[in-house]
């Protein structure tokens, strides 16, 4: 069966040598971070995650959710017990402001937590983390009323959160949603329409289910620009917090998935719902955006999380498995094989592996701690660039690492060999399980559609032009070190690279619009390696701060971070290449051609 061990030396190098949190403890929130509390966070995840969600995770895969005849829906073995001590002993609110239960943390201390979940059983993170997101988009866009009346609950866990925008007709296309809402006399609505895929919708994890719901006023206007935003809980909460009667909706069916089977995704049917309207009347996507793009950040996580999973178990079975002789010699002559880690091939697949997930977890966690400054710092200058950071890099996370993440877990099962393609393995949950980040929170395609069409242009490219001055200014602080020179002139050549695809497309994207969705694909997986590239240089700089000392974990980073740039980001220039090729190729034959 597969394992899952937290690589607690490989976050902690992350937070205090990389990132060097410790040099915002002047800042609110960071200032109750002192290493010891870090530790003691990082330390009591990883067993939370070894001890609870792991062990269940093959359970929830097979046992699936099931609905009942009277609408309700049952998860998986465990799931129900897991999700309680997960809300008691307070992991779901280590960054909610005390205010609503909080432990007021810094959000990059809590990514480490949220991986480690994902990576242990990510169809259960998945309760947790949507929960967070309906939470965080009431708190940006909700009354006092309303975050008084529903926010602790839910930032603790107590009660649960769902988003619901997709419906049978429309997608990413939100402004086809039919679902309608009805003003009452009181000031409430009344909510009638069909929602689908929607996780969490309906379960037995909490006692009250708090939807968050996309329709349209009556009367109001078509497309996106009249879409509202509203509360439309499980059951109606009373004057003094009790909950009271039970609302007009139910689980209507569940959906058969190639994956993520112990995660309940729900067809949703609205029968005169009542439903709170939260902000203005038809700007509910400005307010949905907060969920969403917290949601995209925890999708990319996932990608990076199951990587993870799926990297131990496969070195673990490479260390163990005999298959075959070296061939450069024996290197367990007194055994009948070698392992097969011997094999070069091998630990290409390896190699890829490891440099991804090290590398996508400096990323994630380096964006978690622009997402802090933006709401900490008290520079102006600081909150604009961290403002632009997180939008800019949103959709590159949930696009290259889910893109990357997914091709791990499927180098893992080819590892294997027949052995992962069966179920006892185990391995072959991670590939089914990962797959569906690439599709979730707006397709990958989205997202490169979002980075070319809207991220490049928004202020002027003041957010992507910020981001090549971060890479240039690495390049310039470092250029003179001469056992940074290898990881420095990486980042030069892919900085230069990213800059020609991005002036490429500013040329030719305006003129024909299919030239920018042509490109976008290979857009956002080259902006990927080149971030990953300053990641590497990072690490590989504090790396070799602390290579004097001996430790192999530093000499270890260092050869993966040489790995990263000599096999991995030569792949930037492939992408260029196809960038440039604009749309002519992709569109050249007719659609009855196909």
């Amino acid at each position: 069966m597969p394992k899952y061990q937290a690589p607690l030396r490989d976050m902690k190098f992350l937070l205090n040598e990389v990132l060097e949190i410790g040099s915002y403890s002047n800042l609110p929130r960071f200032a109750d971070a002192p290493a010891d509390v870090i530790d003691a966070v990082l330390d009591g995840g990883a067993k939370f995650a070894s001890e609870i969600l792991q062990p269940i995770n093959a359970i929830g895969d097979k046992q699936g959710c099931k609905r009942n005849p009277d609408g309700s829906v049952t998860t998986p073995k465990g799931f129900r017990e897991a999700y309680q001590q997960m809300s008691d002993d307070g992991w779901m609110a280590i960054s909610a402001d005390q205010e609503w239960g909080g432990q007021g943390l810094p959000r990059v201390i809590s990514m480490p937590f949220l991986e480690m979940c994902s990576s242990a059983n990510m169809a259960f993170s998945m309760y947790p983390g949507l929960t967070r997101g309906a939470a965080e988009a009431i708190q940006t866009g909700g009354s006092d009323e309303q975050k008084k009346t529903y926010l602790t609950n839910m930032m603790t866990g107590k009660w649960s959160g769902t988003m619901n925008l997709t419906e049978p007709q429309c997608g990413t296309d939100l402004g086809l949603i039919r679902t309608k809402a009805v003003p009452q006399p009181d000031g409430s609505y009344k909510i009638t329409g069909q929602k689908i895929w929607i996780s969490g919708g309906e379960q037995d994890l909490a006692p009250n289910i708090i939807q968050l719901v996309l329709a349209r006023i009556e009367g109001g206007p078509e497309g996106i620009k009249g879409i509202s935003l509203f509360i439309v809980p499980k059951f109606m909460v009373n004057a003094d917090g009790s909950l009271g009667a039970r609302n007009s909706f139910q689980c209507g069916g569940l959906e058969e998935k190639m994956g993520i089977h112990g995660n309940a995704t729900c067809v949703m049917n609205y029968e005169g719902a009542t439903g709170f309207l939260v902000g203005e009347a038809h700007k509910g996507m400005r307010t949905m955006f907060v969920m969403m793009n917290e949601a995209r950040l925890g999708v990319g996580m996932q990608g990076l999380a199951q990587a993870e999973v799926a990297f131990q178990n496969a070195a673990d079975f490479a260390r163990e498995r005999l298959q075959g002789r070296s061939i450069t010699g024996a290197k367990a002559p007194d055994k009948p094989a070698d392992p097969i880690i011997v094999h070069p091939d091998v630990r290409r697949m390896l190699m890829d592996m490891k440099s991804f997930t090290e590398g996508a977890r400096a990323f994630t966690y380096w964006t978690a701690l622009q997402g802090d400054l933006l709401h900490v710092s008290p520079d102006a200058h600081v909150r604009e660039k961290a403002d632009d950071r997180m939008a800019l890099l949103t959709p590159v996370i949930k696009g290259f690492l889910t893109d990357r993440g997914f091709k791990c877990a499927s180098d893992a099962l080819q590892l294997h060999g027949g052995t992962g393609y069966t179920l006892d393995q185990g391995v072959e949950q991670f590939v089914r399980d990962a797959r569906i980040a690439l599709i979730y929170e707006g397709t990958n395609g989205i997202q490169a559609l979002d980075l070319v069409g809207r991220k490049l242009a928004a202020n002027g490219g003041r957010a992507v032009f910020g981001f090549f001055s971060d890479l240039e200014e690495f390049v310039s602080e470092n250029e003179a070190n001469e056992k940074m020179k290898p990881y420095v002139e990486g980042v030069r050549s892919a900085t230069a690279q990213l800059k020609e695809a991005t002036m490429w497309l500013m040329q030719n994207g305006m003129s024909n619009f299919d030239n920018a969705g042509a490109s976008s694909h290979d857009y956002l997986q080259l902006f990927g390696l080149t971030a990953l590239a300053l990641m590497w240089a990072k690490m590989a700089k504090a790396a070799l701060a602390k290579e004097a000392t001996g430790d192999r974990f530093y000499s270890d980073k260092l050869a993966t971070a040489r790995y990263y740039f000599d096999r991995v980001l030569p792949d930037a220039t492939s992408h260029l290449a196809k960038v440039k090729t604009g749309a002519t190729p992709v569109m050249a034959l007719s659609a009855d051609a196909f």
